[in-house]
């Protein structure tokens, strides 16, 4: 009996993956635990293994194709069985048809296309009825039973990938399918009146268009959402580095691993987060949920936006520990490795580009975190002490805070505590 391969649920965020890689043709035979595809998720590049062995009849999405959650991906049985009901239900599932089947249904249609491009251009009454009566009637036609918008896979990707609205295209294949070449002679002059507003698009030919990562899509709404949604305010606080200075070179005398200065704050962080457990919080709409745990996330810049692996039971590892771990995880952040569970449960950020020279700047929430520390480079300053100006080694440190579920004086004393643990290291091995 045929079975389907759908798309599974790779991490918590997941709204749908991409075929990075299939590591099978059709005709292949493959057994239990064969790794068929590598996937790419909001948050890494995953690998996908079968359950049940067979021989692989259909390849329903090609490579760089976006597939939803339970989405079919394949079909897999005997040879020269029917599949012809799971094709139907691949179609159906996946929003459209199959690539090779739009592919097919695209040529049948180009004249038909071709007319109605002509009748759309030349027709001087389509714009009264976009924007009047007709309205309703053509939102029907384009759209399934389940409200879908009738469209091939393929031009679907092009409609994304081209930042068009299916709503303002006319299909031109069976039934008012949005097909193929619907996308290619779509121009934005012939979107509804009543739309939304056009950006303009000022295109030269020197500029180039970057298609979208699902990680990139998924920061750009996450961080949307924590700006728009969450009352965020910000306190910046100056730190003396000298003692830790001090004690971090000693420190890498003895060390196994070296010490950086972000340990440090991670180190310190997690120790004030114990003393303040307001900023160890999370909001839940009806609920402040206090964390019974400390755990560190570190914002890891990689070449495709910013993953944040987490340290679980932060303030109960030492420096050393701190240090092997961030890097272990940051090197999988980098490589695309981070399974979900080592993304998963934190309950506060650092972000830190001091490494870039940056002196200062505000970070935006990581949800559900309450806060975020943005950490900058520690710099030359002439300081007075004693009464004379002397030079000195300072870092600032901004927190970003939820209003919602910290106060000003909250993060204050906070920051206060964390600059205590920094300007005296030895306090953290109390």
């Amino acid at each position: 009996m045929a079975i389907k391969i759908e798309m599974p649920k790779l991490s918590d965020t997941m709204e749908e993956g991409v075929i990075a890689k299939w590591n099978i043709s059709e005709g292949d035979k493959i057994e239990a635990g064969d790794v068929i595809a590598e996937v790419e998720t909001d948050k890494a590049t995953m690998e996908v293994e079968a359950f049940d062995p067979g021989t692989v009849l259909k390849i329903l999405v090609g490579e760089g194709d976006a597939v939803p959650l339970g989405g079919i991906m394949a079909i897999v049985g005997e040879e020269g069985e029917d599949i012809s009901d799971l094709l139907e239900e691949a179609n159906n599932a996946n929003g459209g048809a199959s690539s090779s089947d739009s592919e097919s249904e695209e040529k049948s249609s180009e004249k038909k296309s071709s007319d109605k491009s002509d009748k759309k251009e030349f027709d001087p009454i389509l714009d009264d009825v976009e924007s009047g009566k007709g309205k309703k009637e053509e939102s029907s036609e384009k759209t399934s039973d389940d409200g879908r918008i009738k469209a091939s896979p393929l031009a679907r990707k092009m409609a994304e990938d081209k930042g068009i609205s299916l709503t303002d295209v006319e299909g031109s294949g069976p039934d008012g399918r949005i097909i193929k070449r619907d996308i290619e002679d779509y121009k934005p002059s012939e979107a509804k009146k009543d739309s939304s507003v056009q950006v303009p698009s000022f295109a030269s030919e020197e500029d180039e268009e970057i298609k979208i990562s699902q990680m990139r899509k998924v920061i750009a709404r996450r961080l949307s959402e924590s700006k728009f949604n969450n009352p965020h305010f910000y306190e910046t606080i100056d730190i003396d580095m000298e003692k830790a200075i001090k004690a971090r070179a000693a420190l890498n005398e003895i060390s196994e691993v070296k010490i950086s200065f972000n340990d440090i704050v991670v180190k310190a962080s997690a120790m004030a987060l114990r003393k303040h457990p307001e900023i160890n919080s999370s909001w839940l709409g009806d609920v402040i949920r206090k964390h019974g745990d400390v755990n560190v996330a570190v914002a890891v810049a990689i070449d495709e936006g910013l993953m944040t692996p987490v340290l679980n039971h932060t303030d109960k590892k030492t420096l050393q520990q701190i240090s092997a771990e961030t890097r272990e995880l940051a090197g999988l952040a980098r490589d695309r490795k981070l399974q979900p569970e080592q993304m998963e449960g934190s309950t506060f950020t650092i972000s830190n580009l001091g490494m870039f020279g940056i002196e200062e700047f505000t970070a935006i929430i990581n949800p559900p975190n309450a806060c975020i520390l943005a950490v900058g480079a520690i710099r030359d300053v002439p300081v007075v002490k004693g009464g004379e100006v002397v030079p000195g080694k300072r870092m600032k440190v901004t927190l970003s805070s939820d209003h919602r579920i910290v106060d000003g004086a909250k993060a204050a004393q906070f920051l206060n505590t964390l600059r205590t643990m920094i300007e005296n290291p030895l306090a953290m091995m109390l």
